[in-house]
């Protein structure tokens, strides 16, 4: 059992929780996001601010959306897609993993999906539920 540090995680918790600029996002783009630390499976956050870049698959309105978080694993199935380079890294979306976050965890932007793949990820999550 890998232990999790969710004191620490709480502190950067209440960091984000005061932020009051928001971040003007769209669907496509990458975003690093303070996912923090979860339970059991779900992904966490890495490093001393609990990061990860994610991607947008919808927004709800400046506040909401719903995104799926990014790895460099090279797990090979039908949750996790590859997008190609993203900071250098070869990235998959881990589309089994989606969520709905408050955009106050977004810090910074650092690509855009192109519209064919981004397609092909929001047709795999419709097929993943029906």
């Amino acid at each position: 059992m890998v232990l999790k540090d969710f004191d620490e995680w709480n502190k950067v918790k209440k960091n984000v929780n005061a932020y009051n600029n928001r971040r003007y996002y769209k669907a496509r783009e990458i975003w690093w996001c303070k996912l923090g630390i979860n339970i059991g499976f779900e992904q966490d956050g890495t490093g001393k601010e609990f990061d990860r870049p994610v991607l947008v698959i919808k927004r709800f309105n400046k506040d909401i959306s719903i995104v799926a978080p990014l790895t460099t694993s090279n797990k090979n199935n039908k949750y996790y897609i590859s997008i190609g380079k993203i900071g250098g890294k070869n990235a998959k979306v881990i589309i089994s993993q989606i969520k709905l976050i408050d955009t106050k965890r977004f810090y910074k932007r650092e690509a855009i999906l192109d519209k064919e793949t981004f397609n092909l990820i929001k047709k795999t999550i419709r097929n993943m539920f029906w």
